[in-house]
């Protein structure tokens, strides 16, 4: 979503969660292109939700931020009231939390469909935009190797989503959202979009430490070992340039975002060419086969004008500001 402050002039679009990795980078986009926007946090008297938002340019004139929360019902109803378009990207990401039904599964579906309650009450909605992830698309039992080519006809299976350990709320949490999105926007006639992306790096707008960062903060601060885990990697910013789905009158479905596909030995042989005087990991945390890369097709996203930032200078960025930002220090 490249800055043109034409087009969104005179329009209001809502951003749920706004003070999160990817939400802040997508307020900022929004803003750039001349929108008015308004921001949903949990608590706006908290400063470390808000105060990156209210610096961004064009905050001033144009950034609403006002309380509302997943839990409770009616809640988005005043913010997104009179909105052209809602971004929801609210979401929670937790892991080894005791309860995961509780925690972050049952707030995933509930809030997402207390959202689009809210959009099938104004009128005024024309599109909605859910950011979902490729947790909702991988998980399906279907074999992973280098030649296969994921992409938006894959759907992941709760029963499968069961199997992933500490890992099984998220992917459940968001699989189950996007499902319940569809089938609510199909009943009530809401032109839907969803945005899949993979793990999730680059600079950091807000002042926290987010989830997909701190699986790199990690890397630097003494962790002895690398997870067996092979990842599609992204920069945020390409992420927030994706939502410029809801400018194109032509998207439609959903559209699934890596820009490569790379097992944790390889982001640490990338980390170390970029940081050679560094110590990090250099044993897997278990002993068995790395887990295999697959590739995740660019067709659809390229439809929507992305152009992938390399991996080289997403991982470059998120390493600098998470150092900037003192979660790491060397």
């Amino acid at each position: 979503m490249a800055s043109n402050v034409e087009a969104g002039k005179g329009k209001v679009v809502c951003v749920t969660g706004a003070s999160g990795f990817i939400a802040s980078w997508l307020v900022k986009l929004l803003l750039l292109r001349g929108y008015s926007v308004i921001g949903t946090v949990r608590d706006p008297n908290d400063s470390r939700k808000t105060e990156h938002l209210m610096r961004l340019e064009g905050a001033k004139e144009r950034l609403k931020v006002t309380k509302a929360n997943l839990l409770e019902e009616g809640s988005f109803d005043s913010a997104v009231e009179g909105c052209d378009g809602v971004f929801h990207t609210a979401s929670l990401v937790a892991l080894g939390v005791r309860d995961p039904q509780t925690e972050i599964i049952d707030p995933a579906i509930k809030g997402t469909l207390k959202v689009l309650e809210s959009c099938k009450k104004s009128p005024t909605v024309k599109r909605v935009i859910l950011t979902s992830s490729m947790a909702a698309v991988l998980c399906n039992g279907r074999p992973l190797n280098p030649d296969v080519i994921v992409d938006e006809t894959w759907f992941s299976d709760p029963d499968i989503c069961k199997e992933y350990g500490e890992w099984t709320g998220y992917v459940l949490s968001k699989t189950l959202a996007e499902e319940a999105a569809w089938k609510f926007a199909k009943e009530n006639n809401i032109d839907l979009v969803t945005i899949n992306p993979s793990n999730v790096i680059g600079p950091l707008l807000q002042p926290t430490l987010n989830g997909s960062s701190a699986a790199i903060s990690v890397l630097f601060n003494g962790a002895q070992t690398f997870p067996n885990h092979t990842f599609g990697w992204l920069n945020v910013k390409d992420v927030a340039n994706a939502h410029k789905a809801f400018e194109n009158l032509s998207a439609s479905g959903r559209y699934c975002l890596a820009e490569s596909v790379k097992h944790y030995s390889e982001i640490i042989k990338i980390l170390h060419e970029l940081y050679p005087m560094l110590q990090l990991p250099n044993k897997c945390a278990d002993d068995k086969p790395f887990n295999p890369t697959y590739q995740v097709s660019k067709k659809k996203a390229k439809t929507l004008g992305i152009e992938f930032i390399s991996l080289e200078v997403s991982s470059r960025e998120v390493v600098e500001s998470l150092k900037e930002k003192k979660f790491i220090d060397f």
